[in-house]
């Protein structure tokens, strides 16, 4: 217990003394939303086979399973809310510590709690949005899963183009400019904070290392072992829900400065 009571204690300090925190986050974050957890032992992909994106485009029975697992997540994502996880790192922001928040998530609560556009990327996209693979154009979801619903057809757009949640697909490229964006970050980050991932899903993984070996103190905090935990460029390694430990970490540094 006493290890761990130190690691706590420096974290709060590395929070309070940065300026230019590059904080990185997984699903983890987001269970305590109602969001379910992907790769984790009761995860999404135990139940559900993904669909490639090549497979997508070219089938009309993989743009339906995709649209139907799409369908069976949407309620949750929908109506899930910021939790307190999501709120620490906007109140970052608003002290002017934030550098950038770069995200695996899909389920726009780090924009629902309040971190701007301008401190975000999402590397894995949006549920929030559907975008034609055509002409790119992004649109509202909800009256596309109405569409599906009554009729058990994926949608398409105006302009003939296939329509998907603007989610980074197996088999799809990252965006390059969210890439740039969180790499751009890393390389200026004080101090980089790795939350409720398993930090094994590449290349996004490999952003807090970048700011780790630009000699960013580095923590992680996460239930259950990640990628990283053995490697020389972590500084704190925590063991835990994120909840217990960044929101009052957070509280912490900033009521202490």
């Amino acid at each position: 217990m006493a290890k761990a009571a130190t690691e706590t204690e420096q974290l709060i300090q590395l929070l309070r003394e940065s300026k230019k925190i590059l904080v990185f986050t997984g699903a983890g974050i987001s269970t305590a939303s109602g969001i379910p957890d992907f790769r984790g032992p009761n995860g999404i992909w135990k139940k559900r086979q993904p669909v490639y994106y090549q497979d997508f485009m070219a089938s009309e029975p993989a743009r339906i399973e995709h649209w139907d697992y799409k369908f069976e997540a949407w309620n949750a994502f929908r109506d899930a809310r910021p939790n307190a996880t999501h709120k620490a790192v906007a109140q970052l922001e608003r002290a002017g510590k934030l550098l950038m928040v770069v995200t695996q998530n899909i389920d726009g609560l780090h924009s629902r709690a309040g971190t701007s556009a301008e401190s975000l990327v999402e590397l894995h996209g949006t549920n929030s949005l559907v975008e034609c693979q055509t002409c790119h154009e992004r649109s509202d979801p909800e009256p596309h899963f109405s569409y599906f619903r009554e009729t058990r057809r994926p949608p398409k757009c105006q302009c003939g183009g296939f329509l998907k949640p603007a989610t980074i697909s197996f088999g799809q490229n990252l965006r390059v400019e969210d890439l740039q964006r969180a790499e751009e970050a890393a390389s200026h980050a004080d101090f980089v904070v790795a939350l409720g991932s398993t930090l094994s899903v590449y290349p996004a993984a490999e952003i807090p290392l970048l700011a780790a070996r630009h000699q960013a103190p580095y923590a992680i905090i996460n239930r259950g072992a990640t990628e990283h935990d053995t490697l020389p460029e972590v500084t704190i390694r925590i063991e835990d829900d994120v909840e217990n430990v960044f929101p009052p970490t957070v509280a912490a540094a900033l009521n202490e400065r």
